[in-house]
């Protein structure tokens, strides 16, 4: 989500402009702090883009450091908004389109925005408050867990407007803590968060792991686990979807990180549900869920495995299931190698249909957003073929209304998810 990719065939954002053959007029910005971007970018940003790509600037403020406060002015010094200036391909992210600051004003008017915007369902504590861009508020993400927050940075230059954001959150909703986090791009890795404090930013810790409710179930969060605190609300939708479906089916569940999806599936009839994750803690977890939520684990199975052994093992054995869910994690390290979506998905795809029963369900989905709608077709159209089955489209799914995708910022259209049969 952090850019478009540089494959013109692969394009899912808006296309950067092409570097010029000659270098561009320097027009300095007017005194202050701030930057000067070429004509592309500043038709992009009259259409409501909320970034400026580094190479998009041709004259800025000597001296502008990462996290400093920056104007964004066209060629001709009209000024087309206020952002944080950063040292990355993103060079500045825009909070606003007019020359005020960014101070609890600017950031309560956003955040209460975006509050107003979240209609919920009944019985569910569990919400995500911005979703960055799509809320105006590029590089930040606000998920509230009953009584606590976490805030996920997408670059350790917006530290700089950490108190007022913070400030502005705490005047829009009753909260007993925030935490920080970060969640850094595969271009800068960890290195440029080694500075920033992540864990808890403000309140009060609280005795163990809260409980949270979806939809009337209930799931343990731990905030300190980092932002992947233990239920993921994009995919709220298509558990809610799937409700009515579970009843008296046998159940796959792959990378199945806490169990979300498990226990959605025993709660709603599945006569089995095998949960597989490489993880043991994270199974501890999945258990743990099953219990807040009164379900036997008898009639259950939780493997601490890996997802292909764990597949080939069950076609070796002749093993069917009704639904077999795979939502993986977009790249991934293990004791068998390094797991991408890119490079593995088709034959992750081949592997669930070889011990999926004749007309059952494969929930298939990514939320890799430089995996095109188009490309991500293509890997399950191959990995059938592998297989020699055919998919059938049953549902497309998308994000719940707590996670908006703004048409104006092409990269917040992440999610795949698609319900097939097989």
């Amino acid at each position: 989500m952090r850019g478009p990719p540089k494959n013109k065939k692969r394009r899912q954002g808006r296309p950067q402009a092409r570097r010029p053959s000659r270098p561009p007029r320097q027009a300095a910005p007017p005194p202050g702090t701030g930057v000067v971007v070429n004509g592309y970018s500043d038709g992009w940003l009259q259409k409501g883009f909320p970034w400026v790509y580094r190479e998009e600037i041709t004259a800025q403020t000597p001296g502008l450091a990462p996290g400093a406060v920056a104007t964004i002015y066209n060629e001709q010094h009209a000024v087309r908004g206020v952002g944080v200036f950063d040292a990355a391909k993103v060079a500045v992210r825009r909070f606003r389109e007019d020359a005020g600051p960014l101070d609890q004003a600017c950031f309560q008017a956003l955040i209460q925005a975006a509050f107003d915007r979240r209609v919920l369902p009944p019985e569910t504590t569990a919400w995500r408050l911005v979703h960055g861009e799509s809320d105006d508020m590029p590089g930040v993400r606000i998920e509230v867990f009953g009584g606590l927050a976490v805030i996920t940075l997408d670059t350790p230059a917006l530290q700089s407007v950490l108190p007022p954001l913070a400030a502005a959150l705490r005047a829009v909703v009753p909260l007993t803590s925030i935490w920080l986090h970060w969640r850094p791009s595969d271009e800068d890795g960890d290195a440029r968060f080694s500075d920033l404090s992540r864990g808890l930013y403000w309140g009060e810790a609280p005795e163990g792991d809260p409980v949270v409710s979806e939809l009337g179930l209930r799931y343990r969060v731990r905030p300190t686990a980092g932002h992947d605190i233990g239920l993921f609300c994009d995919m709220r939708e298509v558990r809610a979807w799937m409700a009515p479906h579970w009843a008296g089916r046998r159940v796959l569940n792959l990378f199945c990180f806490t169990g979300a999806y498990s226990v959605s599936a025993a709660a709603h009839g599945a006569r089995e549900v095998v949960s597989v994750d490489l993880s043991g803690p994270i199974m501890e977890r999945v258990r743990g869920n099953f219990d807040e939520n009164g379900l036997s684990q008898e009639s259950h199975q939780f493997w601490v495995e890996d997802t292909f052994k764990a597949l080939d093992r069950l076609r070796r054995k002749g093993e069917q299931f009704d639904v077999i869910v795979a939502d993986p994690p977009s790249f991934s390290h293990g004791p068998e190698g390094t797991w991408s979506v890119a490079k593995d998905y088709k034959r992750l795809v081949a592997a669930c249909l070889r011990v999926l029963a004749p007309g059952g369900w494969l929930i298939a989905a990514t939320n890799l957003g430089a995996i095109s709608p188009r490309d991500f077709k293509g890997y399950l159209i191959d990995g059938a073929q592998r297989a020699g089955r055919r998919l059938r489209v049953i549902h497309e799914a998308s994000t719940p209304i707590d996670v908006p995708a703004a048409l104006h910022f092409p990269e917040s259209r992440y999610l795949k998810c698609w319900i097939l049969e097989g």
